[in-house]
């Protein structure tokens, strides 16, 4: 049984997970929100897992180095500042940090990366994701996820290589670019589909999460999974071993 600290309690995500570990073989530890006490929080946890806001993320990862307890961070829309600070708190604990915690995402991602690297840049990449009214950033963690396994299999830097938000006459498609369309609206989890088009023939790679449920369950496994690691910024990947 592993005591689990949730950093964002409060939100969609947070009540998901604190849902499932009532059914679980693992203890909440309790949860921290915008005023609460992350440290302490830590002290009483085996594991952190933090859905709260790119603002908060510098008290999780200060929290978690002080406690020495490893972290996994679902949170979305990170700074590059964001991601360096993790890097440099990976020196001290365990931490994963995803997009997605999704473990159908996961091994989409694998293929939307070996579907690159295989069909080459003459098939254009197009993401489209689409999520409920209240997600206030776009593109999704997911789809970011997805173009940079795109990238990955093309061996080029996404950053380089995005084309999104057209509107107007925007000219034709840059050769080689991946692009992005954000679509929100209603009460959708989450929906993301890669299209890869050539010449006279398309393949569309989707995954629909049905329920908020998925990414609890998908959390508490990278949780599971990162108890008792070395050191050293990890991913889902790594939870399903691809």
């Amino acid at each position: 049984m592993a005591r689990i600290g949730i950093i964002g309690s409060e939100g969609r995500m947070g009540q998901a997970i604190a849902a499932l570990l009532e059914g679980a073989d693992h203890e909440l530890a309790g949860g921290a929100d915008r005023g609460g006490d992350a440290a302490r929080l830590a002290d009483a946890s085996d594991v952190l897992i933090d859905f709260s806001s790119p603002q908060a993320l510098s008290i999780t990862l200060h929290a978690a180095i002080g406690a020495g307890v490893p972290v996994v961070i679902g949170t979305t829309g990170l700074t590059e500042d964001n991601h360096r600070a993790i890097d440099e708190a990976a020196r001290a604990v365990p931490i994963l940090q995803t997009g997605n915690t999704s473990l159908g995402v996961t091994l989409l991602a694998h293929l939307v990366e070996e579907a690159a690297k295989r069909l080459g840049p003459a098939w254009d990449i197009e993401i489209v994701e689409m999520h409920h009214r209240m997600k206030v950033d776009a593109p999704s963690g997911t789809a970011l996820l997805l173009g940079e396994a795109a990238a990955r299999g093309r061996g080029i830097d996404l950053a380089d290589n995005t084309e999104s938000g057209r509107d107007g006459h925007t000219g034709e498609r840059a050769s080689g670019a991946i692009g992005f369309a954000a679509l929100r609206g209603g009460t959708v989890a989450g929906e993301h589909s890669v299209i890869l088009a050539g010449e006279e023939e398309r393949i569309t790679l989707s995954h629909h999460a049905e329920n908020r449920a998925i990414f609890a369950r998908g959390a508490l496994r990278a949780a599971e999974w990162l108890i008792g690691r070395a050191p050293g910024r990890y991913g889902m990947d790594d939870v399903l071993d691809l």
